[in-house]
């Protein structure tokens, strides 16, 4: 392992290092790498009864390395959008080929209801909100928005100045007659 590294470290010291001098800047860049400690000698004079124990062998470096990239699924996208299929239908404009735009499914009939009230109660009742709408719908062309509201507002406004303006009147002539005297006494 420790070789290994080392060669890695001399070859990127030597991409490192100027062309002129390589062989000496791998000397000095490499860092010199430990020698391995002898192992004991077994002693001479002990009786050789017994056959010595192996020594357990060194633990290897522990090098840390950066975690394994955790794979995630991802779900692909329909990529058949753009696919023409056998039943869809292509129409021919001069030399383009145009695909022609999907048939519209028949909607499923709708379920019969039972209904809360009688027949002759929501015929009363779809009468009086046709009538409703009747009067607020801008059956000419020409008529605003501005003008309906000035029609729904006319009868109100009306009845508030029949309340108000009197009041309104009286007020503003008393104040006027009132500053037009304190300017004779001066």
């Amino acid at each position: 392992m420790e070789e290994i590294l080392a060669s890695i470290r001399r070859i990127i010291s030597e991409d490192e290092t100027p062309a002129g001098d390589g062989a000496a800047a791998v000397a000095e860049a490499a860092p010199a790498l430990p020698e391995p400690e002898p192992e004991p000698e077994p002693a001479a004079a002990a009786p050789a009864a017994a056959p010595a124990p192996e020594p357990e062998p060194e633990p290897a470096p522990v090098i840390a390395r950066a975690p394994e990239p955790v794979l995630v699924a991802v779900p692909e996208e329909d990529d058949d959008d753009d696919d023409l299929e056998l039943t869809q239908k292509v129409e021919t404009h001069g030399d383009l080929d145009v695909l022609a735009p999907p048939e519209p499914e028949p909607p499923p009939p709708p379920q019969a209801l039972e209904s809360l009230v009688s027949e002759r109660v929501a015929v009363a009742a779809a009468a009086s909100f046709g009538q409703l709408t009747a009067n607020i719908l801008m059956p000419r062309s020409d008529r605003t928005l501005e003008d309906v509201v000035r029609e729904l507002l006319k009868p109100l406004l009306q009845q508030w100045l029949d309340e108000n303006l009197g009041a309104i009147v009286q007020d503003a002539v008393q104040t006027e007659v009132e500053r037009i005297a304190r300017g004779r006494i001066r």
